[in-house]
């Protein structure tokens, strides 16, 4: 079995693929799994990166036979042709192509296509012949889907999360996939024989992101303990963190408490509100949590927003102004 099958799929009974979406780390991992499956063993494996080796050398070697009269595993990387915004220079070459792709299926070898773009051109001739001719695996993924895929490739590679082990992971990797994903890595490699990741195992190696860092100062305002509040933003500032940086996060962290506050002063539920915001459900579930007032986020949003625009046009310098709004949280 393979992760694919974690993904959409156009048609799976198709061994070249085409795996497409904006997450290059992510699309680099599938692939890896997929060039893996043992039945490729015996491949002669060959990597393409039209950037760099140009299409010439794509025709070459999907019509070229094996030195070794063996079946080739072909990695075809950046096939910017697929795009939008292929230079016109190219078009003769990828006619060319266009002729050698309409008859993949009556090659001995199989093309593993990694397309790191947000969207194709679906519009192009070639676009359509490729996606006839393998399988289309699509890896973007909306934000409350990452969690249920990150737990599904751990699980398919056999390992698995204990119950709070995953949330703090994705907080910890402030909800970015490659992020989490890379984070998981280390994760599984430093595991024991029984291949469970547990807290104990996140909390010891991950370290807090500086997004879920100033979440934790805003709610340790929020429960009224400044000294504290403000001590740990004196440690991000020694850091070399400055504040217009972090007032950007201060910002960002408000808006998001108060988004979920207003729908859930409609009486909407996580999973509406998750939906409704492309949310992380961990991070609308500690939002709900939250028992600031409505009224109260309204005004430290308007307060942030005052803050952001006076450092920006340099009336407000140094770190003091943005201490001073902390304390009156």
């Amino acid at each position: 079995m393979t992760l694919l099958t974690l993904f959409r799929q156009s048609q799976p009974q198709k061994e070249s693929i085409l795996i497409e979406g904006g997450d290059a780390f992510l699309n680099d991992y599938l692939s890896k799994n997929y060039r893996n499956l043992s039945k490729f063993n015996d491949f002669e494996f060959i990597t393409i990166d039209c950037n760099e080796d140009g299409i010439d050398e794509l025709i070459a070697t999907l019509t070229e036979s094996s030195l070794f009269s063996q079946r080739k595993l072909i990695l075809v990387k950046n096939p910017f042709f697929l795009t939008p915004k292929s230079p016109a220079k190219f078009k003769k070459k990828i006619v060319q192509l266009e002729k050698v792709l309409d008859h993949l299926d009556e090659l001995d070898d199989i093309v593993i296509f990694v397309a790191n773009y947000e969207k194709l051109d679906r519009r192009k001739k070639i676009t359509k012949i490729i996606s006839k001719q393998v399988n289309v695996i699509n890896t973007t993924l909306k934000p409350y889907e990452i969690s249920g895929v990150i737990k599904a490739i751990a699980k398919e590679e056999g390992y698995q999360f204990t119950s709070q082990a995953l949330q703090m992971l994705l907080q910890r990797s402030d909800q970015v996939l490659d992020t989490i994903l890379s984070n998981y890595i280390k994760l599984k490699n430093i595991t024991g024989e029984d291949k469970r990741i547990t807290e104990t195992i996140v909390e010891q190696n991950i370290d807090r992101s500086l997004s879920e860092n100033i979440f934790e100062i805003l709610l340790t305002a929020f429960k009224g303990d400044a000294s504290e509040a403000l001590q740990r933003l004196n440690d991000h500032l020694r850091e070399g963190n400055n504040a217009l940086q972090l007032v950007a996060i201060f910002e960002s962290q408000i808006e998001f408490l108060l988004c979920v506050k207003v729908l859930e002063s409609r009486r909407w539920n996580r999973d509406q509100i998750t939906k409704e915001l492309v949310a992380n459900p961990y991070r609308v579930k500690f939002a709900m949590q939250n028992r600031v007032s409505l009224n109260k986020l309204k005004q430290l949003m308007k307060q942030v927003i005052d803050l952001d625009f006076n450092y920006k046009n340099g009336t407000y310098r140094g770190n003091e102004f943005l201490k001073l709004f902390l304390l009156n949280i």
